[in-house]
Parts: C-alpha cells; sequence; structure tokens
C-alpha cells in the first residue's frame, strides 16, 4: 500500500475550518467538497489514459484520453456520497458503484448491508471515498470486497486518518496482493476509546446530513 499525504497550504486552511465545531452543515459541505477535488487531482495522477487524436479550430493534433473500461468511483454510504461531488467534477466521465458499510461501535468491525457494483471489476480502477480512516476496518473491508469481484488498482481518498487505521488497513490491503494507494488530506494523533480520530472533525456523516436517531 501507498501512502500520499498532502501538503498544500490550502489543504491545511481548509482542514481547519472543516474541524471548527461551529462550522455549520452548509459549509461544511462546500469544504469536503473543495477538498475532495483537491485530493482527487492527486488520486487520478496514475489514472490510465491513452492515445487519441483531436482537430482543433487550426489543425490536426495528438492528445490522450481516459482509457477503457472506464474508471469506477466508490462512495461508501453514507457519508462518502459528500465526497462525490468533487470526485466526479474531476472525473464526469467515470462510473459510480456504491457499497453500504455499518461498524459494529462495540467490536468496530464493519459489515455490507448494501452494494451496487458490477460483478466483475477486473480491468478497471476504482476510487473508493470514504472521509475518515479511523480503525481501517470499513475502508479495508471495501477494499477486499473489490478485490473479490477481481478489482487489481484501488485508490482510497479520505479526508481524516488516525495512525492505527493506516496501519490495519495497510496490513487488510497488502494480504490481497493488489494495487493499493491512499490519499489523505492529514493524519491525525490517534483514536480515543470510542474509535473516533482525535482531535479528528466529530463524525463526517452527522455533519453533512444531520443526525440520525
Amino acid at each position: 500500500m501507498e501512502l500520499k499525504v498532502l501538503d498544500h497550504p490550502l489543504v491545511s486552511h481548509k482542514m481547519t475550518v472543516l474541524r471548527d465545531k461551529n462550522t455549520n452543515s452548509t459549509v461544511f459541505r462546500q469544504l469536503v467538497d473543495e477538498l475532495v477535488t483537491l485530493l482527487a487531482y492527486e488520486a487520478t495522477r496514475e489514472v490510465r489514459i491513452e492515445p487519441t487524436e483531436v482537430e482543433t479550430p487550426i489543425t490536426t493534433t495528438k492528445g490522450v484520453k481516459l482509457s477503457s473500461p472506464k474508471p469506477m468511483v466508490v462512495p461508501i454510504l453514507r457519508a462518502g456520497l459528500g465526497m462525490l461531488g468533487g470526485m466526479t467534477r474531476m472525473v464526469p466521465s467515470a462510473e459510480v458503484g456504491f457499497v453500504g458499510m455499518i461498524r459494529d461501535e462495540e467490536t468496530l468491525e464493519p459489515t455490507t448491508y448494501a452494494e451496487r457494483l458490477p460483478h466483475n471489476l477486473a480491468g478497471r480502477q476504482c476510487f473508493v471515498l470514504d472521509p475518515m480512516l479511523a480503525t481501517g476496518g470499513s475502508l479495508g473491508g471495501c477494499v477486499q470486497f473489490l478485490a473479490n469481484r477481481h478489482a487489481d488498482d484501488v485508490t482510497c481518498l479520505c479526508l481524516l486518518a488516525a495512525p492505527q487505521g493506516i496501519e490495519k488497513f495497510s496490513h487488510l490491503v497488502d494480504d490481497l496482493k493488489i494495487k493499493t494507494t491512499l490519499v489523505v488530506a492529514a493524519v491525525d494523533e490517534g483514536l480515543n476509546e470510542h474509535g473516533f480520530i482525535v482531535p479528528g472533525l466529530g463524525d463526517a456523516g452527522d455533519r453533512l446530513y444531520g443526525i440520525v436517531d
């Protein structure tokens, strides 16, 4: 697994505002959208392309286009949906699938409760969206799910990550023997006794969409 941490003053500034408990949902969603666009720029650095030819108003010239099959963007429900707009803005031709995973608050282990993906992902680059990499189980479980459908090139985009989550995620995906990249905006200090990232930004899903009772 390759880890990439964005080092950019705009990212740091936006993350600071995102962390603020007084930042309302409207601004929070806007910031997430902007941050994901910046993350996507780095995450797609090795997106597959192929030669093409285009006719300009002056002449014909050579260029490139995204290769087929199209990239697959996979937000993890529900918080990952808040990252979808920023990602598809960068790669509008990508197709979108969904995986729903929930974490047991006692065992901290993830389970899949919903999915909408092709049965065969062979040859497709997959980009997984999940705001928080805390314990690493949900994101690692999603990559395992994709690997079971023959994905062999997966890039994960997260706003925040805890060192414990990075370590567990790396362990889970390294066993899969597929190309995996993790792109994050920041790495925080660690986890508290409830498995939340510290200092973190709270529950990303609740801050994006409100609290669900």
